[in-house]
């Protein structure tokens, strides 16, 4: 079993790494994918030296997203005796969560709800309201 778990860089995403990490202790064979999307448009009308500025941000972040979310999350996981992985990834925080979750065969994603601006996104949070509507896979909702 495969289960993907998205997180946001909050401390909600700690409650769904707990709950994966007592799902995974449950199974046999169980795989935790940990996953971190920086939210970024792949549109853009920019010179040539504005693209190459952009692409050394866009490395920097993945960078700074590893160090500070997805390489203890995955250390924490894997002290636990579980294995686990990390992906960051730029993109649409929903399409992508579930594009690796495809691509992965994961069994399951996992996120935390989110609670800021707007009635939906006070709900279940906007890239987690939009995940749970068209993923390929299913989805628990961490509150």
């Amino acid at each position: 079993m495969k289960l993907v778990i998205g997180l946001d860089g909050r401390s909600s995403g700690a409650k769904a790494l707990e709950f994966a990490k007592s799902l995974a202790k449950r199974a046999d064979d169980c795989e935790l994918i940990v996953v971190y999307v920086i939210e970024w448009s792949p549109f853009s009308f920019q010179t040539a030296a504005e693209n190459a500025e952009r692409h050394k941000r866009r490395e920097e972040e993945i960078s700074i997203a590893r160090e500070r979310v997805v390489d203890p999350a995955v250390a924490d996981l894997k002290a636990a005796g579980l294995n686990a992985r990390a992906i960051v990834r730029h993109g649409d925080v929903a399409d992508t969560i579930d594009s690796i979750a495809h691509s992965e065969g994961a069994s399951q994603i996992i996120v935390a709800r989110s609670s800021e601006g707007g009635l939906t996104s006070r709900i279940f949070g906007s890239s987690t309201a939009s995940l749970v509507m068209n993923a390929r896979v299913p989805v628990t909702v961490v509150a």
